[in-house]
């Protein structure tokens, strides 16, 4: 029986306009975007700001209420309203991506999983968290970023780099991040670092009957099949996954026929844990290719490029964040919802480097994310809107007045 005191159909009306405007990252201008969710904020009186980058580009809106105590922590909800691209349109079932069909219990479009859903349940909670001030404690913020696809998370940055009003950049007691899964709470990410290895050959003829040089591809694979048969530390207990490499990319050659290649690059992704932290992962690189190095003479050192990423991370489960959200879950699904971590970096990552804890997954329960026919269950709504409203309510609980 449906909830009353859960705007459903607002919530699936909000979605369906965020839906129908095209928000790709790095392709459609945010305005359009950016618009749909100011004038719901703005029929609604719920002030807002606007986030900008370094050359005044709109990056991201935060609206914020305020309970009636100064004395309870800052919740900041945070969900993206950018998109990843369309693909192929022949793919989708629908007219298009950006038509927000109902069929059979799902709500399709790009964006409806990844996650405009979320922003439209927060929006949401941000307004009846504002009609009941006199019961909570604290600040509840909601974050909507618009550069977070492109993996700048550039919305992200404007909130959390940037002074505001002359205050330092805000550092909030918590963040939860409303990607889609309603399945458990994602509660860290592993951490990444990246590289591009340098492999060097001796140019020559590729004719040539004496002179061969030595092959910077040939010598290329030997090391990718060091890499890949050199061992990393196995999953960690108390993390939960175990660190990856994977080899994303290789380029050699100048296009012709004629000459051995006397360089080619390697470009390497290291997926890190705890245990297979920045440093630990740099070590185990250079030890790796200085082997592969000593077994081919003739050719100069192997160079590594780093480009730095973030550390691995996980909020223990006895954060408040964590806890009220399985005590929540608890109360509406009859289970506490198991914690874990995800395999991907996320803006939880970025978010643990400024010391800020974040939550990064629990939200509606959604398909096809990235893919054609994106969808989100339209029966996933009420549960996971009254478990988060249960969870800011037990976080924020205003404390009685002396």
């Amino acid at each position: 029986m449906p909830d009353p005191a859960v705007p459903i159909d607002s919530i699936v009306a909000l979605l369906q306009t965020l839906v129908r405007t095209p928000s790709r990252a790095g392709i459609d201008a945010p305005a359009p975007i950016v618009r749909r969710m100011q004038d719901w904020l703005d029929a609604r009186g719920l002030a807002f700001r606007r986030l900008r980058g370094a050359d005044g580009e709109i990056l991201g809106l935060y609206a914020e209420v305020a309970g009636s105590r100064p004395d309870g922590p800052w919740t900041v909800l945070d969900a993206t309203l950018d998109t990843a691209g369309f693909g192929d349109a022949a793919t989708w079932t629908g007219a298009s991506a950006t038509d927000p069909r109902i069929a059979d219990g799902w709500l399709h479009g790009r964006g409806s999983a990844d996650s405009k859903g979320g922003a439209a349940l927060f929006a949401h909670l941000l307004q009846d968290f504002g009609r009941e001030r006199d019961r909570f404690a604290g600040r509840l913020g909601v974050l909507f970023d618009l550069d977070e696809h492109s993996g700048r998370f550039g919305g992200a940055r404007a909130f959390f780099d940037q002074p505001h009003d002359g205050a330092p950049p805000p550092r909030p007691d918590g963040v939860l991040i409303g990607y889609p899964g309603m399945e458990r709470l994602v509660t860290g990410g592993r951490g990444f670092l990246r590289a591009r290895l340098g492999v060097h050959g001796i140019a020559a003829h590729s004719g040539a009957t004496r002179q061969r040089g030595l092959n910077a591809i040939t010598r290329a694979a030997a090391l990718v099949q060091a890499l890949e048969a050199a061992p990393l530390p196995g999953t960690d207990p108390a993390f939960g996954l175990a660190p990856r490499l994977t080899l994303t990319g290789i380029e050699a050659g100048d296009g012709g026929y004629s000459q051995v290649p006397d360089r080619c690059e390697l470009r390497v992704d290291l997926r890190l844990t705890p245990d297979f932290a920045d440093a630990q992962a740099r070590d185990w690189m250079r030890h790796t290719v200085d082997g592969l190095d000593a077994a081919w003479a003739g050719g100069a050192a192997t160079t590594i490029e780093w480009t730095a990423g973030w550390p691995a991370y996980r909020v223990p489960d006895s954060n408040p964040m964590v806890a009220a959200l399985r005590e929540a879950s608890r109360a509406e699904l009859g289970h506490a919802l198991p914690t874990g971590v995800a395999g991907p970096s996320n803006i939880g990552n970025y978010l643990h480097g400024l010391g800020v804890p974040a939550l990064c997954g629990f939200g509606l329960r959604g398909e096809n994310i990235h893919a054609a026919d994106e969808r989100i269950a339209l029966d996933s709504i009420g549960p996971v809107y009254r478990i988060y409203r249960d969870a800011l309510r037990r976080l924020q609980r205003a404390a009685p007045a002396a």
